[in-house]
């Protein structure tokens, strides 16, 4: 391989790369082997060797390491990939924007949201889209931060509403736009309603032995659920069901002794129509800040800027 000093520019190396070579060490990190990579894009194995080999080369550096007969990416392969999965993303998003312009239609908005802020925010942010555009096509995806994050990094959804880690701060830009508080729900009738009016302060050790339904790991909501046990030294309760999905949280605490956690905002819907109890437990700590999240480094639509402003506006 050349010296840095020869490889030379930006503009230079953009002429020395291929989309297809793009495509080749993405299919890699999917298939982990070459020849499944290679069968993957309707290329031959010679004809993938050759083509990593010439990206490495205009890298200027090696990007993966054998580990049996597969390949494994190292450090400047794992940076590598990153960048080159924004920019499939950003693809992704050129890709569904011109397809929408050649149908000659009102546009496509497609974004996503954590459940907390369905109530308000996003509610009163669509309809005023749909008010304003009536013939917009709207596509809403509602789920944990952290997949949602990766929705955004694959260019599925524009803007998303939700929280950011301080891990990828670098490439998304985050504005806040409001905190969010979380109750400890139970179905009408449930004993620990009972016996939190006769002592007001319920503790965790209380409510341990009772079937818990949470939000998978990595979600923030599940990670400051974990963070409240082990504050107080217990273990997570055994048996557990996992589900980013609020409905279904909801519809198995109402059928069942079990408890949840849910955002306030979502909650109090819930209890307000006598669906569901809120225990006078309070978590120690509250979830940071949701807001609204979007790719650093890809502009937006003149349709999706006006979604985030009106996120904003309240």
């Amino acid at each position: 391989m050349g010296s840095i000093d020869r490889q030379g520019s930006t503009p230079q190396l953009l002429n020395r790369l291929r989309m297809r070579q793009i495509a080749l060490i993405l299919a890699i990190r999917e298939h982990r082997t070459l020849r499944g990579a290679a069968a993957h894009l309707g290329l031959s194995q010679p004809a993938a060797t050759k083509m990593l080999h010439e990206l490495e080369d205009a890298l200027n550096i090696r990007l993966f390491q054998r580990v049996g007969r597969g390949l494994q990416l190292n450090d400047a392969g794992e940076r590598v990939t990153a960048y080159f999965e924004d920019l499939r993303g950003s693809m992704e998003a050129l890709n569904r924007e011109l397809g929408e312009l050649r149908q000659g239609s009102a546009g496509r908005l497609a974004v996503g949201s954590i459940m907390a802020a369905s109530p308000g925010r996003l509610t009163q942010a669509l309809l005023d889209m749909k008010r304003d555009h009536p013939l917009l096509s709207i596509e809403v995806a509602v789920d944990t931060s952290d997949r949602l994050l990766a929705q955004l990094r694959e260019g599925l959804i524009e803007v998303m509403v939700g929280r950011i880690t301080d891990e990828h701060l670098d490439e998304y830009v985050f504005r806040p736009i409001d905190d969010e508080s979380l109750v400890i729900v139970v179905a009408l009738g449930h004993p620990l309603l009972a016996q939190g009016e006769r002592q007001p302060r319920l503790s965790l050790a209380n409510l341990r032995d009772f079937g818990w339904v949470l939000q998978p790991l990595g979600s923030p909501m599940r990670t400051l659920i974990d963070q409240e046990f082990r504050t107080l030294g217990l273990a997570l309760p055994r048996g557990l069901i996992e589900t980013g999905s609020m409905l279904t949280t909801i519809n198995l605490v109402r059928g069942s002794s079990m408890l949840a956690v849910l955002p306030t905002a979502v909650a109090s819907a819930y209890v307000e129509h006598e669906m569901l109890g809120v225990l006078s437990y309070r978590l120690r700590r509250p979830l940071e800040a949701y807001g609204s999240i979007v790719h650093r480094n890809r502009p937006l639509s003149a349709i999706a800027l006006q979604f985030q402003a009106l996120l904003h506006r309240g």
